[in-house]
């Protein structure tokens, strides 16, 4: 068996190839994909991924990802970006101090 010249990342639930329902429910999971990347790529707005996610996730799970996409800022471009910048503020009076 030939092996490839980068190795092979196993995870636990890979990427779908297709941008469909899927697709969605997998970039909603996923932390680093924020909600203005999936409506760039799909169309769908965050209202749109919400009733998605209500649609085809069980209530107990729904409940669970709605939990995680209000605590984690980076589901969010805009609040990614001003965390990053406070992060950064906090790490300079560190560095300072």
């Amino acid at each position: 068996m030939k092996k490839d010249l980068y190795p092979q990342t196993k995870v636990k639930k890979p990427e779908p190839k297709k941008i469909n329902n899927d697709w969605i429910i997998w970039a909603a999971w996923a932390d680093r994909i924020t909600f203005e990347e999936i409506q760039k790529k799909t169309g769908k707005t965050e209202k749109d991924v919400i009733l998605i996610m209500r649609k085809n996730l069980k209530p107990n799970s729904f409940k669970l990802w709605r939990k995680r996409v209000n605590q984690k800022s980076i589901k969010h471009l805009k609040r990614f970006k001003s965390t990053r910048k406070e992060l950064k503020r906090e790490k300079i009076k560190v560095d300072n101090f």
